[in-house]
């Protein structure tokens, strides 16, 4: 997980505090509902300018922190944008 994302994620989670987010913090149980996925998808991608497939628009893809940054990477790759700042 890169910083970017982290920055974009920790406003969406009401109840991770000062807690450390990790790959497999529970998104659901941190506050992210279905409304928040929806305007975190935006921003996921205007920030890091993909489109998430949608057989990746599901709940486990936004189960933690690690699934959903699987399936950014995912979409980076397919776009040529692995590694690209």
């Amino acid at each position: 997980m890169d910083i970017r994302f982290t920055e974009l994620l920790t406003p969406f989670l009401t109840y991770l505090g000062e807690d450390e987010l990790t790959p497999d913090a529970d998104l659901r149980a941190l506050g992210l509902d279905s409304m928040r996925s929806i305007e975190l998808l935006f921003g996921i991608e205007d920030t890091f300018e993909i489109s998430l497939a949608d057989e990746d628009l599901n709940d486990a893809t936004f189960a933690t922190a690690g699934t959903l940054w699987d399936a950014i990477e995912a979409a980076r790759t397919a776009d040529g944008r692995a590694g690209v700042s």
